[in-house]
């Protein structure tokens, strides 16, 4: 706390946001008073927030969870305090991990269950590498659900129709005020954001993150999400991370780049001759092997297989290939020392820890099981037959059944997964669609 303490003092905090990410991936904690924060060094909260629903409701099986629904404590990691830059007050945000009474962490907590997989990376003396490329929308405001969403009005008066794939000027010139807010949030915040750039939907954007250690970088996201949404809110729009928010429009995605270095900082999957070595094969190899078992992880809402079954540009299958993204899993060409491989499952609404847990210990497990990956695709994967699972239902039955996930994500973090988004999965389809009421109510 000593290096909190005087990084507060200096810069006259007054009030403290202590956050943690819950399943969904939504900051969730209090706001303390600086003194009272310094004071205590921490705070409690129940264990049974991370079964909390999307809509607020709890799963029926709560049997994973202490029946006396003890506090966690949480404790602030010291690496993790920054400025929240849009308060009115000097106030300071800091990310919690969440501990039990014997100070041990609480397996069924996301940042909890990507230090897990960390930990058997470390055990083998390997380092993994990630860098994510986030996806989202800006839309107007929607005040009724029952309306679809609509792309916002830019400077010049009207909104956006046409594609506009990489285009400089439908950036800056229709929504830059809102990204030098944007910006200018992340440079306060320390946010290692690199390139900006406009996807093929209509005002659809595209932030790339600098190559890192695992937990920054989830962290890194966790942030940047609140920070757009609030850059957005300034300038009366949303910014809005659901994996396919319009029907006519492409789904948004978290496309994630890994590598692996040793404790030296040198890359082990391309050898000195130039190929790749056989960890980065076996590390390909368990992505496509278990991939159908994680995909819950990646696609964790019912709208995210709008985007995988019926989006454009979205994986069919696990497939392979150099500098081809019809595949799932796409090696970009590189020098050895930058070889990495690109999964392009995880939707944009995924939680940034549990997606990296998840593809890092698909590769991981490939590696202790020295997998060998299928035939490189030299074509369109497009092509070939859909093999992922194609409901939310569908991917929590694969994944409640794979021991070896399991094994690297916690068995208890799994049961508590699975009964919350069942739950959700449940209270979907106890709602009645406008496409139901159209086409069914006068012609069945």
């Amino acid at each position: 706390m000593d290096s909190i303490k005087g990084w507060m003092e200096s810069n006259r905090i007054t009030e403290v946001e202590c956050l943690f990410p819950d399943f969904t991936g939504n900051a969730r904690g209090k706001i303390i008073p600086a003194n009272k924060f310094l004071r205590e060094g921490g705070m409690r909260l129940p264990e049974v927030i991370f079964t909390q629903t999307v809509t607020g409701e709890y799963p029926d099986d709560d049997s994973m969870i202490d029946p006396l629904e003890r506090d966690m404590q949480l404790y602030p990691d010291p690496n993790t305090i920054r400025f929240v830059p849009w308060a009115l007050e000097p106030t300071a945000q800091v990310i919690h991990d969440c501990f039990d009474v014997n100070g041990k962490l609480i397996d069924i907590a996301p940042r909890s269950v990507l230090r897990r997989v960390l930990s058997f990376y470390e055990k083998q003396g390997w380092k993994p590498v990630v860098a994510p490329e986030l996806e989202f929308y800006l839309v107007t405001r929607n005040e009724d659900p029952d309306y679809p969403l609509v792309p916002p009005v830019g400077r010049n008066g009207r909104p956006e129709t046409a594609r506009q794939s990489f285009s400089i000027d439908a950036v800056t010139n229709e929504f830059d005020p809102i990204f030098e807010d944007m910006y200018d949030y992340c440079e306060a915040q320390e946010l290692e954001v690199d390139t900006l750039i406009h996807e093929s939907g209509a005002a659809q954007m595209e932030i790339n993150f600098l190559h890192g250690d695992a937990i920054d970088l989830a962290d890194q996201v966790f942030l940047f999400k609140r920070t757009m949404r609030e850059a957005a809110h300034r300038h009366g729009i949303y910014a809005t991370f659901m994996a396919k928010p319009m029907s006519n429009e492409p789904g948004s995605a978290m496309h994630i780049h890994q590598s692996l270095e040793d404790m030296d900082g040198n890359n082990l999957f391309g050898t000195s001759e130039g190929g790749n070595s056989d960890l980065f094969m076996h590390f390909i190899a368990g992505l496509q092997k278990y991939t159908p078992a994680v995909t819950a992880l990646l696609a964790p809402n019912v709208n995210s297989y709008r985007r995988l079954t019926f989006g454009e540009s979205a994986p069919r299958n696990v497939q392979w290939g150099v500098e081809n993204r019809t595949c799932g899993l796409r090696v970009p060409f590189s020098e050895p020392s930058a070889r990495r491989v690109e999964n392009r499952f995880a939707g944009a609404d995924a939680n940034p820890y549990l997606a990296l847990a998840a593809t890092l210990a698909c590769g991981y497990l490939g590696m202790l099981e020295k997998l060998e990956p299928m035939q490189e695709m030299k074509a369109s994967a497009y092509d070939l037959p859909y093999s992922l699972p194609r409901s939310l239902e569908e991917s929590l039955s694969h994944l409640e059944q794979c021991e070896p996930i399991k094994d690297m994500l916690g068995e208890r973090f799994i049961r508590a997964f699975v009964a919350v988004k069942r739950k959700e999965y449940e209270t979907y389809f106890g709602v009645i669609s406008r496409w139901e009421r159209e086409f069914l109510l006068l012609n069945v």
